[in-house]
């Protein structure tokens, strides 16, 4: 099978201009929207709903690759790096570091070049170790694999993998490489929305490391949205979108390496997807909102670590199942006896009410402030 690569004229990419331009107009506005409607919100809202989205985006950018971060480490760990000042954090292991830090540069020095040895500090601090799991992997460099062993794209869990595509050989890397970072960093026509799905797309078809393609296409997307906006304040989550939507993403990606050079199908996906994660920002600046009114009312009383740690947890709607006494105790390391002074602390202050179940599986919820 001839991929996409392998065809005649590749990289020249074509795709239907009239029905791009349309859309990008419709996007242009809801983004102009969300941004608008945030920085109304004021500096330390905006840098709450940033913690949001930066957190939900290496979050759900991992889970596409099959690994689960912890909420708290990776949440502690954008906001240690952003100079934040914020209740709850806790300490986070070099793995979690290495793909806060690579999300950072990207999104906080979005106007800087990439380079190729910028990519190769981004993937050498997504695998610390030299391993990807218990295999060593060629790391900090393109890949080097053996011609009869194809880098393959694949989906799936493990013994159950779909192929989607092969990438170009590994002997093409050099020549490939080059010509997508030159016409990245071009200051060409195109709009950089369109620019950013072109650019997701060519990425994920080299393929050019043993591992973490996946992360660092979603990370030069969000750079590349960064410019688009021309803020490095995040107030969506294209990953988190993705992570949604991940099986029609892996259908129109294998459907758009078999074809010709025309991309219209797969950048007809991307903006779809940009704008249901641009809507989807509604819910994020709600919480903001909400949480802000929340801690106005909060400035009169008086909350412990834990307590004002798991309120967050509350606001932030981050608590699987309802809250429980037993819940409280296990995610603050104390005692069930610890964990019901607190409760009861905060019922008494009306910050906390009992969720209408009784018995031992009694549960507790924040008490509506509107």
């Amino acid at each position: 099978m001839n991929y996409i690569h392998q065809k005649a004229g590749w990289p020249q990419f074509k795709w239907d201009e009239k029905r791009m331009l349309n859309r990008l107009v419709e996007i242009g506005h809801k983004q102009g929207r969300l941004i608008g409607r945030m920085e109304g919100l004021g500096f330390s809202l905006q840098n709450e709903a940033t913690l949001m989205n930066m957190t939900s985006e290496v979050i759900k950018s991992s889970e596409i690759e099959g690994e689960i971060l912890d909420h708290d480490q990776v949440r502690s760990s954008i906001a240690r790096r952003l100079g934040m000042d914020i209740a709850g954090l806790v300490p986070s292991d070099r793995s979690v570091d290495g793909v806060v830090e690579v999300m950072i540069d990207a999104t906080q020095h979005f106007k800087e070049t990439l380079t190729e040895e910028r990519l190769f500090n981004w993937h050498a601090a997504l695998f610390p170790t030299g391993r990807s799991g218990m295999q060593k992997i060629v790391v900090g460099a393109w890949r080097d694999n053996n011609p009869d062993s194809p880098m393959q794209v694949v989906s799936g869990p493990l013994g159950k993998e779909k192929v989607h595509f092969e990438a170009p050989e590994s002997k093409r890397l050099k020549k490939e490489m080059k010509q997508f970072l030159d016409w990245l960093n071009k200051d060409d026509k195109i709009h950089p929305v369109l620019k950013a799905g072109i650019a997701h797309f060519w990425f994920v078809t080299i393929h050019p490391f043993d591992d973490g393609n996946g992360r660092l296409t979603r990370t030069i997307t969000d750079m590349l949205l960064a410019r688009a906006d021309n803020t490095n304040q995040r107030f969506y989550s294209m990953s988190a979108q993705i992570r949604q939507e991940r099986k029609s993403y892996y259908e129109v990606l294998e459907a758009s390496q078999k074809s010709d050079l025309d991309i219209t199908a797969w950048l007809d996906w991307f903006l779809d997807c940009l704008e249901r994660s641009l809507d989807a920002a509604e819910k994020v600046s709600s919480i903001v909102l909400r949480k802000a009114r929340y801690w106005e009312l909060f400035a009169t009383k008086t909350l412990n670590d834990r307590q004002r740690a798991m309120v967050n947890k509350l606001l932030d709607e981050d608590l699987f199942g309802k809250l429980t006494t037993s819940k409280w105790a296990k995610m603050n390391k104390c005692s069930t006896d610890t964990a019901l002074r607190d409760i009861n602390d905060l019922m008494h202050q009306g910050i906390l009410e009992k969720d209408g179940s009784g018995g031992r599986s009694a549960g507790y919820q924040l008490v509506d402030n509107q």
